[in-house]
């Protein structure tokens, strides 16, 4: 039987090299383009990457950013000063919209544009500082209560307990009812939603610190005679920051309604302030008469609270590998 290969020897051409049929081409980078550091991706650089394609997050953001700047300078907005009682006319009350007063007057003869466009500061102010508060306190507690355990994570968890067996806006009320006139209203409404807002916070941030304190980094910075503050604030924040991110841009929108509940009944943000809740509370008593003074603050409202809502869902969507 002949040998197929050719001969190889002196004065003969040397045999071709056998060439494949496919060539492997290297894998393409996961993001369509090629990293320019040749660490592997994070879980933030993953997210940012999926946020910034998903409509409802940038839908959100645009509306977010609309809301702050209208809170920071209302005056491109609006001419109108709604807290100069010149711009308020009794004589015009109730009036329906027009050129000058897009969105008609209220029982006072105010301007409800002007008003509605100036009420977003003091909801938007509320909601803020009550959320970093929340996050600050709750996630600080969490995460000493997560790492160290025992009786500091048993006195922690029977304390949260007790907090949440109160209902939130019942005990807001409750506290700002008691503390009204006493303190700027604003402040009151942060200090009474604070108080009972921080436990879910708390628990999340527990949740995560105890399902990263097992990890094999964790270990390693023991061993290598890191304290205890360097482990929970170098090592295991950044790794359970996550789910509190999420939580606290879902309930900035969660505090900002909670506002408009309080100064509705009377006890949140009182007068000359303005809030989107006060106004509501103001238009109610002629709402059949005269409905655009409650609808439009009311509308305001539901579109705030739902693009921080909407914001969330997109980022914990973004931040968890198993939605994706």
């Amino acid at each position: 039987m002949s040998n197929p290969t050719p001969p190889v020897g002196p004065g003969l051409p040397e045999a071709p090299a056998l060439v494949t049929d496919t060539v492997t081409a290297p894998a393409p980078p996961r993001h369509g383009k090629k990293a320019k550091s040749g660490k592997p991706a994070s879980l933030w650089t993953d997210a940012w990457y999926d946020l910034r394609r998903r409509p409802m997050f940038i839908l959100s953001v645009i509306i977010i950013l609309v809301l702050l700047v209208m809170s920071f300078w209302p005056s491109l907005f609006t001419a109108i000063d709604p807290f100069n009682a010149r711009t308020c006319d009794l004589a015009t009350a109730r009036q329906a919209p027009s050129a000058g007063h897009l969105f008609g007057r209220d029982n006072l003869g105010c301007d409800v544009y002007a008003k509605t466009i100036y009420g977003a500061r003091n909801s938007i102010v509320i909601g803020v500082f009550t959320t970093l508060i929340t996050t600050l306190v709750g996630g600080l507690l969490g995460i000493v209560a997560g790492y160290f355990s025992g009786a500091v994570d048993a006195v922690s968890s029977r304390l949260t307990e007790i907090f949440f067996a109160i209902p939130p806006i019942l005990g807001a009320l409750l506290i700002a009812a008691t503390f009204r006139g006493r303190a700027n209203s604003i402040l009151l409404v942060i200090i009474a939603l604070a108080v009972l807002g921080w436990p879910m916070t708390f628990r999340i941030m527990r949740a995560a610190v105890i399902t990263a304190k097992n990890q094999d980094f964790v270990v390693a910075a023991k061993a290598l005679g890191a304290s205890a503050g360097r482990i929970m604030f170098r090592h295991l924040l950044p790794n359970s920051l996550a789910p509190v991110i999420v939580v606290a841009t879902i309930n900035l929108g969660v505090f900002i309604a909670a506002e408009a509940a309080l100064s509705f009944l009377g006890v949140g943000v009182q007068s000359p302030d303005i809030s989107w809740g006060l106004m509501i509370s103001d238009a109610r008593d002629r709402f059949l008469e005269a409905p655009l003074p409650l609808v439009f603050p009311a509308v305001f409202l539901s579109i705030t609270v739902l693009a921080f809502i909407m914001m969330g869902d997109a980022v914990r969507d973004a931040l968890d590998p198993k939605l994706r």
